[in-house]
């Protein structure tokens, strides 16, 4: 259907691409990874026209569709072949509601009205969003606009869809949401799925394919047994079955369940043994550094948070959980002190951070919110980190070597605007650690971080809390909360629903448990505990 022929891709001396080689046959889900800023945005770009004219570069190589070049057909005439969804939904929204949204873009393909309101409904029918027809788009959960976003491309029905990171933002539930959609489409319509990701996790199951971009710029297609079996960038399961010596690879949790009889004598074992058994950090004591009591909030008439309690203490990292829309950006800025609340109480270090000044609000809470580009304002990276470390009053280089350990090799000169999105949130986590704040809020932290920028971020912050500092993550990665949190809570419509050690919050939860936990059951969540007891036993 769709082929690159010898693609690169560059910025004057700055290759991104080289010799990409890659078809996508009808039908097929194509799984699209890389470490972060390795140019798999970028790669989504030239199939779908947006790259290089609306990117700037250079551009060799070819793009053929059923064999014939498209490399030159602007994207608008591509749009009716190739659907994209970036990787933020809501910032293509153009119309107001549901229905709107869906008709817009065959209206400017000027079909007729009669087909106009045949595919609506045929859409709206595909994706289970009848019940949204007429719903205020800026209403909507995550998973609910991701999947108006895929609907409004569905409706011209193309025949390659093109998605950019789609389950980056969601909850757990609303991503299976998303790929169960995504896998119909597939199997049931013939469509063919490129999709960039980098919680792999969620989509290995899925793919048909996967492609490795690697980071020169050359890439790596194969199945995804084949290409996981030497990647650095690779999910717990497939960490877990490295460890052990599993081949060919599990993909999914049943069938790594399968192979883990013959580890449950020797974990077994190990729990009797204190030396190999999985432990927590002890319980938190002693004042909090921050502490929100009976907190309620409401957006104009709307209540948003009802009674939240919520302690974090000096050493410790939280993580808080929950559906799209549950509350957790909204708690975070009242953490902060930029949201009033309508009722409770809020101090920290024993005062209200919304009734101090702006600067001084700053010295009490660093935040970090999920469009992390608002923190950058400088023109290039290098300035960024130069100004921060000032306003820190930091030893110079140190908001560098942060970034360095998050994304390594950034150009200093780099735009902060040509960055990447995990380049940009890797820039703007640095920026803020640089303060080193005594208590340090972090809204979707890991979305565009690989693996190792995730697991230098849980480091970072291990360290942080070492030092003394309190940390909040709101988060919808299960893996960095394993990785990374000692307690968890999770909120419902603006209620605390759980909260406890995270050993014991996800695993009450299948939404919530890590992927070792799905396999071995609790209280196994990280792969490095579970290869330290499986080498006790044997020693």
């Amino acid at each position: 259907m769709i082929a690159l022929r010898g693609i690169e891709f560059g910025y004057d001396d700055q290759p991104v691409l080289a010799g990409v080689d890659l078809e996508i046959e009808e039908g097929e889900l194509v799984l699209l990874a890389g470490p972060t800023g390795s140019g798999k945005s970028t790669l989504l770009g030239v199939v779908t026209g947006l790259v290089p004219t609306y990117s700037g570069g250079t551009l060799r190589g070819d793009v053929t569709w059923d064999g014939e070049s498209i490399l030159h057909l602007p994207a608008r005439e591509r749009a009716g072949r190739i659907g994209f969804v970036g990787q933020n939904p809501a910032a293509w929204f153009v119309t107001d509601t549901v229905e709107e949204e869906l008709a817009y873009a065959m209206e400017q393909l000027g079909l007729p009205a009669a087909t106009m309101r045949r595919r609506v409904e045929e859409t709206l029918d595909l994706l289970g969003i009848a019940d949204l027809r007429h719903r205020d788009l800026r209403t909507l959960s995550g998973g609910q606009q991701q999947r108006v976003a895929i609907g409004a491309v569905l409706t011209m029905h193309p025949r390659l869809l093109v998605l950019d990171e789609p389950t980056s933002a969601l909850d757990p539930t609303a991503a299976e949401d998303v790929l169960a959609t995504l896998t119909r489409l597939v199997h049931d319509l013939g469509v063919s799925v490129l999709l960039a990701e980098h919680r792999i996790e969620r989509v290995v199951p899925f793919a048909d394919r996967m492609v490795l971009v690697r980071g020169d710029g050359t890439v790596e297609v194969d199945v995804p047994q084949v290409v996981l079996e030497r990647s650095p960038i690779a999910p717990p399961l497939v960490d877990l079955g490295r460890s052990v010596g599993w081949s060919p690879l599990p993909l999914t949790v049943r069938e790594a369940r399968r192979r883990a009889a013959a580890l449950r004598t020797p974990l077994a074992e190990a729990l009797e043994v204190p030396a190999t058994a999985p432990t927590d950090q002890p319980a938190p004591t002693g004042t909090p550094v921050l502490e929100a009591r009976g907190l309620s909030v409401a957006h104009r008439t709307t209540p948003v948070l009802d009674g939240v309690d919520l302690a974090l203490h000096a050493g410790h990292v939280t993580a808080l959980m929950g559906r799209n829309g549950a509350g957790k950006s909204t708690l975070l800025w009242t953490l902060q002190g930029r949201l009033a609340r309508v009722g409770g109480t809020l101090l920290n270090a024993g005062r209200d951070p919304h009734a101090v000044a702006r600067d001084e609000r700053r010295t009490l809470t660093g935040m970090v919110p999920q469009s992390a580009a608002d923190l950058l304002y400088l023109e290039s990276v290098s300035e960024e980190c130069v100004a921060a470390d000032a306003a820190a009053d930091a030893e110079p280089g140190t908001c560098r070597a942060l970034l360095d350990r998050l994304v390594p090799g950034l150009d200093d000169e780099s735009h902060p605007r040509d960055l990447s999105e995990g380049q940009k949130l890797a820039l703007a986590v640095a920026v803020v650690l640089t303060t080193r704040p005594a208590v340090l809020l972090l809204d979707e932290p890991t979305r565009g971080l690989d693996y190792p920028g995730k697991a230098a971020l849980s480091t970072i912050l291990r360290e942080l809390a070492g030092e003394g500092h309190a940390v909040l993550v709101a988060t919808h990665d299960v893996e960095f909360v394993a990785l990374t949190c000692d307690r968890v809570v999770v909120l419902a419509e603006g209620e605390v629903v759980s909260s406890g050690p995270t050993r014991e919050v996800v695993a009450e939860s299948p939404s919530f448990a890590p992927q070792v936990t799905k396999v071995l059951g609790p209280p196994w969540l990280k792969v490095a505990e579970v290869e330290k007891a499986l080498q006790g036993s044997l020693a």
